[in-house]
Parts: structure tokens; sequence; C-alpha cells
């Protein structure tokens, strides 16, 4: 049989050789998927929309790329000066879960920062945090009451991390813990780049009733060296209205509960 003749690739054919694809290339337009399967835009839409639902693939525009590994993080200010609305959606709606009286978990990162102001307007909170801009903001707040939980500082993220950190969460009972992330998939959950932020978000999920996943979606689809969770560690995940319907799809399709920060109805 020639190659003219060889019968259609069924969708799962078709998907395993686009992974595989993807893997050896890391991108891929969709103008290249349809000369290489022979098929029409529709079908690879389809395609690339079953494999983000499992968490395979990530959208970029006008093509399709797999999950692409991050060595280090921006600085405190380089974060700070990008996707803001998006940042005080996640910060506005993640605070919604907070009420007067609970003792809560702040990770370090800008998102974060964001979130001082709506604690800030709640009675009888204690704010235990690692962010040093965080305890600043927060300690004009006479209202509350605020512990920084010391360890080793890292002057690029404004924030103390490593084992002393983490001994200082581990002798709290937190209501509820608020972690960042720079990079979270399906596949591999909350990972980091940095091997000394993994003791202290982990410390902080240990001792927390509930656990809170603040992440954005530019982030979604990228991960570091280090395991800190599974997404189903996570009671809560929030991110920003700008994750594709089917990346939503494939992370509410596990039971985890996904706000969309920022989307109509959220």
């Amino acid at each position: 049989m020639t190659s003219a003749q060889k019968p259609p690739l069924i969708p799962d054919q078709r998907r395993d050789l686009l992974l595989k694809r993807l893997r050896r290339e890391g991108v891929l337009s969709v103008q290249q998927i349809t000369q290489l399967f022979g098929v029409s835009h529709m079908t690879v839409r389809r395609d690339i929309a079953e494999l983000e639902r499992q968490g395979l693939v990530f959208p970029v525009a006008g093509g399709v790329r797999i999950a692409s590994q991050v060595h280090s993080e921006p600085s405190f200010q380089a974060k700070s000066l990008v996707e803001q609305p998006e940042k005080q959606a996640m910060a506005q709606a993640a605070a919604a879960l907070v009420r007067d009286g609970m003792t809560v978990y702040l990770d370090a990162g800008t998102t974060m920062h964001a979130m001082v102001g709506p604690l800030a307007e709640r009675a009888g909170l204690t704010v235990v945090t690692n962010d040093f801009g965080a305890v600043e903001q927060l300690s004009a707040a006479r209202h509350l009451d605020v512990i920084h939980v010391g360890g080793l500082v890292e002057p690029d993220n404004r924030s103390s991390v490593g084992r002393l950190a983490a001994a200082t969460v581990r002798q709290l009972a937190l209501d509820i813990a608020f972690v960042s992330a720079s990079s979270w998939d399906l596949i591999r959950g909350v990972t980091t780049p940095s091997e000394r932020k993994v003791d202290v978000k982990q410390a902080a999920m240990a001792a927390a009733s509930k656990s809170v996943l603040v992440a954005g979606s530019s982030k979604y689809g990228t991960f570091g060296m280090y395991k800190v969770a599974p997404l189903n560690a996570f009671d809560v995940i929030v991110t920003d209205a700008g994750l594709t319907e089917a990346g939503a799809d494939g992370i509410r399709a596990g039971g985890l509960d996904l706000v969309l920060a920022g989307a109509p109805g959220a």
C-alpha cells in the first residue's frame, strides 16, 4: 500500500504523534500540524484542546507548545511591572475567602502584595508571612497581628526561605494558607526552580486547615526542578481569566475547585 493509500490516522494516533513531535521541537504552529497530518484546522484545534484538557500541551499565539522548564525566577521588581490587572483580580478573589478572626499565611510574591489592602479591611486577623514587603505594609494596620517567620533572606524576592522559616511556620496552626507559584501545571503540580522555597511552602500547607494556590495563568504550563505539591493538595486554585477554557476544563475534571478571577460570574 502506498503512502497515498494509507488509511487516515484515528484521533489518538494523531495526538500521540503530535506529542512526540512537540517533545522534539518544543512548539509547532497550527499550519505546521495541518500539513503534517493532512487534516483541517478544525481537526487540529480539536486535537490541541483535548491534549490541553489533559494538561499535556499549552496554547501559544497561532500554535501549541509542550510544557517548558523555568530555571530561574524574575526579581520582585521585574514581576511587579507586569500583569497588574490580573494580579489585582486574583488578590480580590483570594481575599474573599478570608473571614474576620482568621490566622492567615501569606506567601511571598507580587500577587500576595496585592492582597494586603483587602486583608487590612478585615478585623481580628493574624497574618503570618515570609514577605518583607507585606510585613512593612501591614505594620501600619494596628488592628491586625503580624508575624514574620524569619529565616534565610532572599534579596531578589524580598522574602525569607529555607528550613528556619519552615520551622517557625510548623509551630503555628493556620486557618488558611495562600501559596504563590512561579510555575504550575496539571501533571507536575506546583514546582519551583529554587530548592530553598520548597520547605516553607510545604510547611504552610501542612499547618493550614485550608490551602489556596494563587498563581497567574501565564505561569501555567511551566515547571521548575523542585516539586512543592500536586494540584489536588490545594482546596482552591485561584488564577486569572487568561486560562483557556480547555485548560480550566482539565483542572476541574480532576474535581478541583478553580476560581477564574476577573471572568464574568467568577
